[in-house]
């Protein structure tokens, strides 16, 4: 038995990450007929159903925030027989032409996070190409595919690292893509990231939130991509 994750229903071989466990419930009510919670432990929500794009099961499981985290429930769901994954969560912006609501498809992650590098990450991670494909065919136009950041700081004080992100060609900073993808690594499993832009930056460097209603559109075109994604 896994030492966080207490299943209480079955672990479907697929299974998308929102680190949110709020999240994880309304992408099963979205996404999934009839969800039984997979676990509760921790208050790390998760869900399994059949899933309403292909009527296989599907697993939502949060993953909290952080690398520290993401790696514990990815760990375990390998231990359980996990066997392709895509995180599925929220990205500031970077890139001055990302608005509130797009896309951002990972490729690849920048590993500026401790977890990440301490399990043995390079400078960044790749994304499985076969997945990062996929996504792009769900997600349709105007979903924007490249690398993204890894960071341990929502609240980060020194504006010198994202203009070193950017200057590597991140279109994105968030918090467990390099973690997710590097245990995929080691685990040998299939792994990828989709994200929606909840925050921009102006010029002065100030944080702009996306509103609640936004967010929630938003978050149920990332899950139904993340979905279709893992159908093929």
């Amino acid at each position: 038995m896994p030492v966080h994750i207490h299943p209480t229903a079955p672990l479907a071989r697929r299974a998308l990450l929102p680190g949110d466990p709020g999240r994880a419930l309304a992408l099963a009510q979205l996404l999934l007929v009839e969800p039984k919670m997979f676990n509760h432990n921790r208050g790390l929500w998760g869900y399994t159903g059949a899933a309403r794009e292909d009527g296989e099961l599907l697993t939502i499981q949060s993953t909290g925030i952080g690398g520290p985290s993401a790696a514990i429930v990815l760990e375990e769901l390998c231990d359980l027989g996990l066997e392709r994954a895509i995180r599925v969560g929220t990205c500031g912006a970077l890139d001055d032409r990302l608005v509130f609501g797009d896309l951002v498809i990972a490729d690849a992650a920048l590993a500026d996070d401790g977890t990440s590098r301490a399990l043995g990450a390079g400078e960044r991670v790749v994304a499985d190409s076969a997945l990062v494909a996929a996504l792009r065919d769900a997600a349709a136009d105007g979903a924007r595919t490249g690398p993204v950041a890894s960071t341990d700081l929502f609240y980060d004080r020194n504006p010198a690292r994202a203009r070193a992100w950017t200057g590597a060609g991140a279109l994105a900073v968030e918090m467990e893509a390099a973690t997710v993808l590097r245990v995929a690594e080691l685990r040998g499993i299939k792994a990828g990231c989709v994200l929606t832009v909840s925050d921009v930056f102006d010029a002065d460097g100030e944080r702009h939130r996306i509103d609640g209603d936004a967010l929630v559109l938003a978050v149920q075109r990332l899950g139904q991509a993340g979905a279709a994604a893992l159908s093929v």
